[in-house]
């Protein structure tokens, strides 16, 4: 199984994360953002892997530190249950609609990071969270998983929905690029031999 469990400690926020690849979409999210978990529950639906966060963070002040924080754990995570990345598929892409809304999405595995962030929200605020913590989370998580990772609202004015999207999108990109190609038999799906 790829798996990987994280404990990340600050004086910002203290993190446990769980997170299983092969799962079944299951976990238990407890960031103290409501709007948060709502995402990182959907994140884990669409995507399958079992997921559980539990952060305590420096909410009272904003969800900065929360948001950035847990991408990093998760990022972590990702990295270290994918391992030497042997047999997976490597790259996929999403496009999802969700009413007025549409996001693609597009990844490479790569071990490079880079993110491509163009999903812009037409309000600052989803509830009490910050809509501009969605790009902040994504490159949180894109830098430690060391992935290729384009985002793009081809439409959308529901910020909620736009955010809602990305997830979502992430989420199954996600799911099929690190499915296991039986094509490769067990190589790393690069030409240099390691990713």
């Amino acid at each position: 199984m790829r798996t990987s469990s994280i404990n990340r400690n600050t004086a910002e926020t203290q993190i446990a994360l769980a997170l299983n690849l092969d799962g079944k979409g299951n976990g238990t999210i407890d960031t103290g953002c409501g709007f948060l978990d709502h995402m990182l529950t959907l994140f884990s639906k669409h995507s399958r892997f079992d997921l559980d966060v539990k952060c305590k963070g420096d909410v009272q002040v904003d969800f900065h530190h929360t948001a950035e924080d847990i991408g990093i754990a998760l990022g972590k995570a990702f990295a270290e249950a994918l391992g030497d990345k042997r047999g997976i598929t490597r790259y996929a892409d999403t496009t999802l609609p969700m009413d007025e809304t549409l996001i693609l999405s597009a990844v490479d595995i790569s071990g490079r990071a880079y993110l491509s962030y163009n999903a812009p929200c037409l309000t600052t605020k989803v509830g009490d969270f910050d809509t501009e913590l969605s790009e902040e989370f994504w490159m949180a998580f894109v830098r430690e998983a060391g992935i290729t990772l384009h985002i793009t609202k081809l439409a959308g004015t529901n910020s909620h929905h736009i955010i809602e999207g990305v997830f979502k999108s992430v989420a199954r990109t996600l799911r099929k690029a690190v499915k296991t190609d039986p094509e490769l038999e067990g190589e790393v799906p690069s030409t240099k031999g390691v990713l």
